[in-house]
């Protein structure tokens, strides 16, 4: 895995992170499934028909998936404002990843644009980087268009827009993310693509879905752009000790 990422990171100038997963559990503390069923209830008070199988939905984008495609732009906006404000609400208790940190910091020091692109909302994002001090090393932060489900990933516009914001080439340009709308976004944009498997079912699904690499932790990433700095550094003092 090492020498893989070391190979991939050669050809990389930029590095675009998924932001539940590789950077944070943004709902460890208020669950998922919790906001879901607050987004299914607010369906039902509203008294918007929803199929059985939306009530027992654990995934609050999924819920927001659905109410899109409804048509009704109206409780689609209700829905998007709540899952907006549950979203800044769970970073206020989100679980950083092991790693997560490191790889943003190694990445800037070897000199490498970091940009979140999320299906979370930009202000949750942009919410938890201020609080744990990293919004110096992060921009852009691309989140999911509002009230706009059908934008969110695996549609590759988000993930295209942030090379284009960055100026990079997509084939230099990296993904990673930790679910299946990741690797199939980042292919269509034609990034490279990391997923991150946190959990075992995801790596087969993952090598299967085309991903470049197949990691089970971010640490591995953290350590290969160490020593991308640790080999710049060396070939600097090389270079200043032949003048």
């Amino acid at each position: 895995m090492s020498a893989d990422l070391d190979r991939l990171f050669a050809d990389v100038d930029v590095i675009l992170l998924d932001f539940d997963g590789p950077v944070c559990g943004i709902f460890a503390g208020y669950p998922a499934h919790d906001v879901a069923a607050e987004l299914v209830e607010l369906l039902h008070q509203h008294r918007v028909e929803v199929p059985g199988s939306l009530a027992s939905e654990t995934d609050p984008l999924e819920v927001l998936r659905w109410t899109g495609s409804t048509g009704n732009q109206s409780i689609m906006r209700i829905v998007e404002d709540a899952l907006c404000e549950a979203e800044r609400r769970a970073v206020q208790t989100a679980a950083p990843t092991p790693y997560g940190r490191e790889v943003i910091v190694a990445a800037r020091q070897a000199g490498l644009p970091v940009a979140v692109v999320s299906n979370n909302s930009a202000g949750a994002v942009a919410a938890y980087l201020a609080a744990h001090r990293l919004t110096g090393h992060v921009t852009p932060v691309i989140g999911r268009a509002y009230a706009e489900p059908e934008r969110m990933k695996p549609n590759p516009e988000p993930i295209t827009r942030a090379v284009r914001m960055l100026g990079a080439a997509p084939g230099r340009s990296v993904l990673v993310g930790d679910s299946l709308s990741d690797i199939d976004g980042g292919k269509a944009a034609g990034v490279r693509v990391i997923g991150y498997a946190n959990r075992p079912p995801k790596v087969d699904a993952f090598r299967k879905a085309g991903a470049d690499v197949v990691i089970t932790s971010m640490g591995p990433i953290a350590e290969t752009l160490v020593r991308r700095c640790e080999q710049a550094d060396a070939q600097e003092s090389l270079g200043r000790g032949g003048r």
